[in-house]
């Protein structure tokens, strides 16, 4: 089977320092046939590495005629223009996050795929970290019961001073790690959205975008998902908490510390005294658990890393197969991340 012509324009820290390495291991399914950044310096560096085309002006790379696919890479206000671009030369795109920073941005993004006949396909690629397919192969197991609250962590503490932390580049912690982790939610949330809490700080970045971003999901099915983004907190936590009604795990992206009721217990049914309880001893009546505590190395059933969104890629493609990430799924996205932006409200 034909590997895919793809370009690439933007050659900065994703385009450059992620797709080309992912692209490498990959070379039976995509050649790099184009290049574009408005440095030149780094388009010479793509040359060098892949004798490709290269391009200044990405009017120019689009009009390369042997190019099939544009992964576009480029800074976050500039995805979907460039999008557009790209339908109207007749390329798929490869889209990376944010794929849009509003809600009125998709729908121009939409209305371009419709006039256009345009393919999108949207690099969540960290839907496929590992520890996420692990935690919710657990969650569907059932061991750990009605699972009722979930939290996600991405924390660390950095004075960034890159154009990440300024606000007309399209920086943020919303723009750049919240597209992964909102996604994360709204898969572990298995409902649609019926609430929406948020709070965005900026506590150590020195631009002006906000480095610290809080927001809670609640689902029309009770659950609720809390995901938290920083850059100015000294001390980490697990990347996930998983709380169900017969046990919760823990995990910090490499391990997963479990404990549940074992599942074959049926607890007794009891009920609830409204006597006065004695002057001393247990709070209720006591009780026995039979507790299974473990912890297991994070190893999901399906065999996958950030980098396995382009093997998807290739299939839909190639092969026909449905893209997992669907566009509904990223559209949603960027709508709770604008509600995100605004403060708490009804979804």
């Amino acid at each position: 089977m034909k590997p895919i012509k793809i370009g690439i324009v933007g050659l900065g820290r994703a385009g450059w320092g992620m797709h080309c390495d992912e692209l490498d291991k990959r070379k039976d399914k995509f050649v790099i046939v184009a290049a574009c950044d408005i440095e030149k310096d780094r388009i010479d560096r793509m040359a060098s590495r892949y004798g490709c085309r290269t391009y200044l002006n990405i009017d120019d790379f689009l009009s390369d005629p042997d190019m099939e696919m544009a992964s576009i890479a480029t800074r976050s206000p500039s995805h979907v223009e460039h999008a557009i671009k790209a339908f109207k030369a007749g390329k798929m795109v490869f889209l990376e996050k944010p794929v849009a920073l509003s809600t009125k941005e998709t729908a121009q993004l939409m209305e371009a795929v419709k006039q256009f006949n345009g393919k999108i396909f949207f690099r969540h690629n960290r839907r496929y970290e590992p520890a996420f397919q692990h935690v919710r192969e657990i969650i569907a197991s059932g061991i750990l019961g009605n699972v009722y609250e979930i939290k996600l962590h991405r924390l660390g503490y950095q004075r960034r001073d890159d154009w990440q932390t300024i606000k007309s580049c399209g920086g943020g912690q919303l723009n750049n790690w919240g597209p992964h982790l909102v996604d994360h939610a709204l898969q572990l949330l298995e409902s649609p959205v019926a609430e929406v809490w948020s709070d965005l700080k900026k506590v150590a970045a020195v631009g002006d975008a906000e480095d610290h971003v809080n927001i809670i999901l609640k689902g029309k099915n009770g659950r609720v998902v809390q995901l938290e983004i920083s850059g100015g907190t000294a001390l980490s936590q697990p990347e996930y908490v998983v709380f169900g009604d017969r046990g919760a795990l823990t995990s910090d992206g490499n391990d997963i510390k479990l404990r549940y009721i074992r599942p074959d217990f049926k607890t007794a049914e009891r009920k609830a005294i409204p006597d006065t309880p004695p002057m001393s001893g247990s709070f209720g009546t006591p009780e026995t658990l039979p507790w299974i505590r473990k912890t297991i190395m994070v190893e999901p059933e399906l065999k996958c890393d950030t980098d396995t969104v382009w093997d998807y890629l290739f299939s839909a493609v190639r092969e026909g197969k449905p893209y997992p990430i669907t566009t509904e799924q990223a559209l949603e996205v960027v709508r709770i991340a604008e509600l995100a932006r605004k403060g708490t409200s009804f979804a």
